[in-house]
């Protein structure tokens, strides 16, 4: 936990980390073809206060919002892609996020349900050398902070089928990670809005914190 500023600080310039007033940015990606990628805003708002209760970080508040067009793009050691509908990245977008894992940034999505077609179509136009597989449950993504030994939560039905924590390697390293029939975010979101029981809330908060911190860290 004590080396995640200093890993942020060198994703970023040291003078910039010293001069910022948080010292991690959530950043949801803005993605063309119709999906709504501006659906977990709040969750994500309730998903960084749990992360700051969980470890000594101060991120901030709200996330960033960023295109795969934008050079800001790499200011972000994770971005965050979600949503129901469709997914398009055109072919600068495509080098573009190539470019953002090669240069150690990671990306964290998950299936708001409806995303998973194209989102896989898309993904394999970044890295069509590399496709999903899935994480076994003793993957060290689901075990620190929080333990989760049966691998990724369950938060809403959706299809009924079992949740699947899948990902991308690139050059060894997990650069992608896809909640897939999970439906976290959903999990993050306030009480009333989905009418989700406080237990599932909880997994799916300490599931989203677990996730950044690996991102973080590796």
């Amino acid at each position: 936990m004590k080396n995640i500023g200093i890993i942020i600080c060198l994703m970023y310039s040291i003078a910039a980390c010293m001069a910022a007033e948080y010292d991690f940015r959530f950043a949801v990606l803005k993605y063309d073809g119709g999906g709504d990628w501006y659906e977990a805003k709040v969750g994500v708002i309730n998903l960084m206060k749990a992360l700051r209760e969980a470890s000594p970080m101060n991120p901030a508040p709200e996330p960033s919002v960023v295109s795969a067009r934008d050079r800001e793009l790499f200011l972000y050691p994770i971005i965050f892609i979600n949503g129901h509908g469709n997914i398009s990245f055109d072919d600068a977008e495509v080098r573009a996020l190539r470019s953002y894992i090669e240069h150690g940034g990671f990306i964290f999505a998950n299936d708001d349900f409806g995303m998973n077609e194209s989102f896989r179509r898309e993904m394999k136009k970044v890295f069509p050398e590399s496709g999903f597989v899935e994480l076994p449950v003793t993957h060290e993504l689901y075990r620190s902070p929080y333990q989760f030994p049966a691998g990724l939560p369950k938060i809403h039905e959706h299809d009924g089928g079992p949740p699947k924590g899948y990902g991308i390697f690139h050059r060894g390293r997990l650069a992608v990670f896809y909640a897939f029939d999970a439906d976290i975010a959903d999990g993050w979101a306030d009480p009333e809005v989905h009418k989700t029981p406080e237990a599932k809330r909880r997994e799916a908060l300490h599931m989203g914190v677990n996730i950044i911190l690996y991102g973080l860290t590796h």
